[in-house]
């Protein structure tokens, strides 16, 4: 497979069903940040904590269905599409994180530790992937809104492995001073 095709030094790519549209597309837009939410969660890995680990490579697997998704206008029956077991899976994991952390009091400054900065700073890219693709949603009939719920919950779950990963790591909270 040639990496290097010269298709797209137009401002052109194609879809997953060969439609050609500008690389500044709603739909673009939405399946190229989520490509940046994995490469973030590719970075943080390994975080020194298995179970997250597992998890996020979980999700990074889930984000390629979700790109797949974006990337198919109109997905045939055996086409990868993001399901209501994706979703219940994340909540799943938040669930079991939330146990063995204290209930959240107040907002909280992102930051901490290495592994628990990065997945703050993958969440805040989770919720721009989101706010994509609900602004494809508007452009365009057809976007599954389980995708989009998949992102909300994600970044909800990059939240809560934020804190876990640095209250494992020993590393303070902080709220924010108004």
């Amino acid at each position: 497979m040639k990496i290097y095709t010269r298709r797209g030094d137009s401002g052109q790519t194609d879809l997953r069903d060969m439609t050609r549209v500008s690389k500044t597309s709603p739909r673009i837009e939405a399946y190229g940040t989520v490509d940046e939410v994995n490469a973030i969660l590719g970075a943080t890995r390994p975080t020194g904590h298995d179970e997250l680990d597992e998890y996020l490579e979980a999700a990074q697997n889930h984000l390629h269905v979700v790109q797949a998704d974006f990337a198919n206008p109109e997905p045939d029956e055996d086409d990868p599409v993001v399901r209501e077991e994706h979703v219940d899976e994340v909540e799943a994991w938040i669930d079991a994180c939330e146990e063995e952390l204290e209930p959240l009091q107040s907002f909280i400054l992102p930051g901490g530790g290495d592994a628990g900065a990065s997945l703050h700073h993958a969440r805040a890219v989770c919720r721009r992937a989101e706010r994509r693709a609900v602004a494809l949603a508007d452009h365009e009939d057809g976007v599954n809104e389980t995708a989009i719920a998949y992102l909300n919950r994600l970044s909800d779950a990059l939240f809560v492995f934020a804190r876990l990963a640095n209250a494992r790591d020993g590393v303070r909270e902080e709220s924010p001073s108004y």
